[in-house]
């Protein structure tokens, strides 16, 4: 008898979810990126740690396929949600967010968006909702940190841009002290957006929770469209709903792919 685990997606953004509330799971960089391997391991875009917490339902941690440890995964809070069921609060690196299961979708209430340089961060100081750089066609972004840091480039069709070249390279420009999670967005309808991600550690996903919300923010804020907003990204559509000074919500389903046993010593 191995140890449980549950393989899950939102919109096809894809996690391997531990409980380890009852048992606790050592889960290393080095383990995360074995579990995390699509060939030799489990496979999955996030890796997801549950544990017991003196301040939530219980304790959240989110490991990127590459290993790196980040503060927010949407995707995966709704996921979680579903396991949890009905209302809980979880504690992350970002924050404490609340959840909600209705059937299979979740309501997710995350922190307040933040705006200021530092917080983001950014290696020197600028206007966050304007900033005054560029990557080949991509200019004048904004930037929101919404539990983890993301930059939001508004282009006629998000389609055309190559962002499998450009991602990684925007991802780990030095004015980005800790990385950064690349979005791209093109109006396609009243408060509708297209969206696609480049995930920081992760790659290009199916769907990008935190970069949905990210995007909603910034559009919202430069007047481009009104909350709550569509969200259409490759696997789906999310709800954002969002007021300056408010938390953020984001409503969309999440998948119980199927639950398996394994020994994670296996995996180093």
């Amino acid at each position: 008898m191995g140890d449980r685990f549950y393989k899950m997606h939102g919109l096809g953004n894809d996690f391997v979810v531990i409980d380890g509330r009852e048992m606790p799971v050592e889960v290393t960089e080095a383990r995360a990126r074995a579990i995390a391997n699509r060939r030799t391991g489990i496979g999955c875009d996030q890796l997801i740690l549950l544990s017991p917490s003196a301040s939530a339902d219980a304790q959240m941690r989110i490991f990127n396929h590459d290993g790196s440890e980040v503060g927010a995964c949407g995707n995966a809070f709704r996921a979680v949600a579903l396991l949890l069921g009905g209302k809980t609060t979880l504690e992350t690196l970002g924050g404490t967010i609340a959840l909600e299961a209705q059937g299979d979708t979740a309501r997710v209430e995350l922190e307040e968006p933040r705006f200021d340089w530092d917080v983001i961060p950014l290696a020197y100081a600028m206007d966050t909702r304007d900033m005054p750089v560029s990557w080949e066609e991509l200019d004048h972004p904004a930037a929101v940190n919404v539990g983890n840091p993301h930059v939001i480039f508004f282009v006629p069709d998000c389609d055309a841009v190559d962002l499998a070249r450009l991602g990684p390279v925007i991802e780990t420009d030095p004015i980005f002290p800790e990385r950064i999670n690349v979005n791209v967005a093109s109006l396609a309808g009243k408060d509708h957006l297209n969206l696609r991600v480049w995930e920081r550690g992760a790659g290009l996903t199916l769907a990008c929770g935190t970069g949905a919300c990210a995007t909603a923010v910034a559009a919202i804020r430069a007047g481009l469209v009104a909350s709550p907003v569509r969200i259409s990204l490759p696997g789906g559509d999310l709800t954002i709903a969002w007021a300056p000074g408010e938390r953020i919500c984001m409503t969309g389903p999440a998948t119980l792919v199927y639950t398996g046993e394994t020994d994670w010593s296996r995996f180093g």
